[in-house]
């Protein structure tokens, strides 16, 4: 078995496939080594094990929506293109989507993976209350308001914690939101005017082919507002910092077809139909490719993006695009955006490591200087040492991990180098 892009090969021994709480329970309890199986969009051995894979798509689905607390609770298998249509149907939304809509909750959320949005932490940020059937077979709740300081270390927990069963999330009414795409804002315009254009919408993409010094691409998602009928609705302007609005759909890969992505060009619908970038019934994205990412302070972004622009000889190559967002800071100890208002600058590359693994090395010295933390679910070439040494946090999450998991049970090759490495 493969993940989603095709470049990791899974080594493990079983695939465990549950079909109760009981008999997860009892496949933990007996275990000796177990990681959890998602939606298999890691690009990296995260989820990898040479025990056995557990995956929850048997167990029974949960849907428990609190009108009145406003959260939902939800399995740990869903995907969050299933789970936001029912959610709207109901009435109700997230504070915010990530690039594609095929992922699963659980696994987005315990590697930090998020959306865009100056003031959108992100996607674990909505998390209230996470349940995991730790080492022991024990269910256990973590809870904002049950240890709001332990809580910090549940969410974003990369499965060293146990099996997520199921996420409470919380969730406010449904919005309508557009896309107003632009097209080719340069460098200078980014580095002039970096926080007024990621100020622009409730979500901000610049996307870069790294063909020239600038962005082909500045996509605005932004929320519309219920407003009297007297009031002028919103027109975008047809130029913003020197970017002129686009008259078509595009694709961020500017040779694709435009058929998998959500709708554009203004055109209002409701929020999980315009924050993703992609369709659920399509293939996201390129589909043969590979991606890397790394989270840096936001007070840095346009010095990193000048750094980068020395390397753009061997980027342009390689890479199919690029895309900067913003996500904001959060508490929870091992994400990306701890304590931290961050900028996050990804790749999608051409799917040939070997290539591109001579160039990760020094996109991520040209960062070093910045404080970066790779994303938990891509590809990085950093020490682990280095990658250890950003999450100050980190030695409280051990401690946590092994309480729970005295004998390592949820570990793995890639937690041993970056997580538990040098305790």
């Amino acid at each position: 078995m493969k993940n989603w892009a095709g470049n990791q090969a899974y080594r493990a021994a079983r695939l465990l496939e549950p079909g109760s709480l009981d008999e997860l329970q009892e496949i933990v309890r007996a275990g000796r080594s177990l990681r959890v199986l998602g939606s298999r969009h890691s690009f990296n051995d995260i989820a990898d094990t040479t025990g056995d894979h557990v995956s929850l798509g048997a167990m029974p689905r949960i849907y428990q929506l609190d009108r009145g607390a406003r959260t939902v609770r939800v399995d740990g298998a869903v995907r969050y293109g299933e789970l936001a249509v029912q959610l709207h149907a109901d009435g109700f939304a997230l504070h915010n989507l990530a690039s594609l809509p095929h992922i699963s909750v659980a696994g987005a959320c315990a590697t930090a993976t998020h959306g865009s949005g100056d003031r959108s932490g992100n996607l674990a940020t909505a998390v209230v209350a996470v349940d995991v059937v730790t080492a022991s077979g024990e269910l256990v709740r973590f809870g904002r308001d049950i240890d709001s300081e332990l809580f910090g270390g549940a969410v974003v927990a990369l499965g060293a914690l146990g099996v997520v069963t199921s996420l409470t999330l919380a969730v406010e009414p449904t919005f309508e939101m557009r896309q107003d795409l632009y097209e080719n804002v340069s460098l200078a315009q980014v580095a002039g005017h970096f926080d007024e254009i990621t100020s622009l919408a409730d979500s901000v993409s610049l996307f870069t082919e790294w063909h020239g010094p600038g962005f082909e691409q500045l996509w605005l998602k932004r929320r519309v507002g219920r407003s009297p009928s007297t009031e002028r609705p919103f027109a975008p302007p047809p130029t913003i910092f020197g970017a002129s609005r686009a008259t078509g759909k595009i694709h961020p890969i500017r040779r694709m077809p435009a058929d998998a992505l959500t709708e554009q060009l203004g055109v209002p619908g409701p929020w999980h139909e315009r924050l993703p970038h992609f369709r659920m019934d399509h293939t996201p994205s390129a589909g043969a490719e590979l991606q890397t990412e790394w989270l840096l302070p936001r007070g840095s972004a346009v010095d990193a993006l000048i750094a980068l622009q020395g390397l753009r000889s061997v980027i342009e190559p390689l890479v199919q695009v690029s895309e900067v967002r913003t996500v904001a800071a959060d508490a929870l100890w091992m994400s990306t955006a701890y304590g931290r208002a961050s900028v996050a600058i990804h790749f999608t590359w051409q799917p040939d490591w070997e290539a591109v693994r001579q160039v990760v090395p020094r996109i991520e010295a040209a960062l070093a200087p910045f404080g970066p933390r790779p994303h938990w679910g891509k590809l990085f070439a950093m020490a682990p040492d280095m990658v250890r040494a950003a999450y100050e946090r980190r030695p409280s999450f051990v401690a946590l991990a092994e309480r729970l998991d005295p004998e390592g049970k949820f570990h793995n090759e890639f937690l041993e180098r970056y997580v538990f490495g040098g305790r």
